[in-house]
């Protein structure tokens, strides 16, 4: 079986939750296609992580037009280096780093801002009308409220400073463990933390002010 033959069948429909064994050789068969350059591979990882990847640079960016453009670069990234990927992590966990390190150097180009500055403040006039992403699977933002609602947690996000908001959209929309967002963003478990939890309370208020209620910290 091909390595996108693996992948395909972990993530087929319906299928249950991964064993850690299966999580492991399914990190290993994507480190060893991305090696290969395994076109098919790629356009696995393509289908299945599209919607997750745009979505994130929609909300690190705050402009569609970059989002897209960085999402092209991002998979021109993903087949030039996969060899860089040794499967000791999960897959998405990698991807997202590449993607912030692309917005890094491009806010970097644009501004010449250092490192720290980058990520402090947002350029509020590039904000997209709209954060619709199509997926199958409805993200923990999304389960806590209709779709009528879907906009205003959106909304509620893009008003958060830029490093509480890429801590909570990576958390709750793309669910990862905090040990892996302290490895996507590069700074230590504590920080990520401190960020989540201020996060946190900072977009609770605006969430209840919609109705939205209900929300889990960890």
């Amino acid at each position: 079986m091909t390595s996108a033959a693996v992948i395909r069948s972990l993530f087929a429909p319906g299928a249950t939750v991964q064993a850690d064994e299966q999580v492991r050789q399914e990190n290993l068969a994507v480190a060893e296609g991305l090696k290969r350059q395994d076109a098919g591979l790629l356009d696995v990882l393509i289908v299945r992580f599209q919607h997750r990847l745009l979505r994130y640079l929609l909300y690190l960016t705050g402009n569609r037009e970059m989002a897209e453009d960085l999402f092209q670069e991002v998979w021109m990234r993903v087949l030039t280096r996969g060899g860089q990927f040794n499967g000791k992590a999960r897959f998405e966990t990698w991807l997202f780093a590449i993607a912030r390190n692309l917005v890094i150097d491009q806010r970097r180009k644009r501004t010449m801002a250092s490192l720290d500055e980058l990520f402090e403040t947002g350029n509020e006039d590039d904000r997209p009308l709209s954060f619709e992403v199509t997926d199958e699977q409805p993200t923990p933002f999304e389960n806590v409220a209709n779709v009528e609602d879907r906009e205003r947690i959106a909304t509620a996000l893009m008003q958060l400073d830029t490093l509480y908001r890429e801590v909570l959209v990576l958390r709750f929309h793309e669910e990862l463990s905090l040990d892996e967002i302290a490895k996507v963003t590069r700074a230590p478990l504590s920080t990520v933390k401190s960020r989540l939890y201020r996060g946190l309370a900072a977009i609770r208020p605006k969430l209840e002010r919609a109705g939205i209620h209900r929300l889990e910290a960890v």
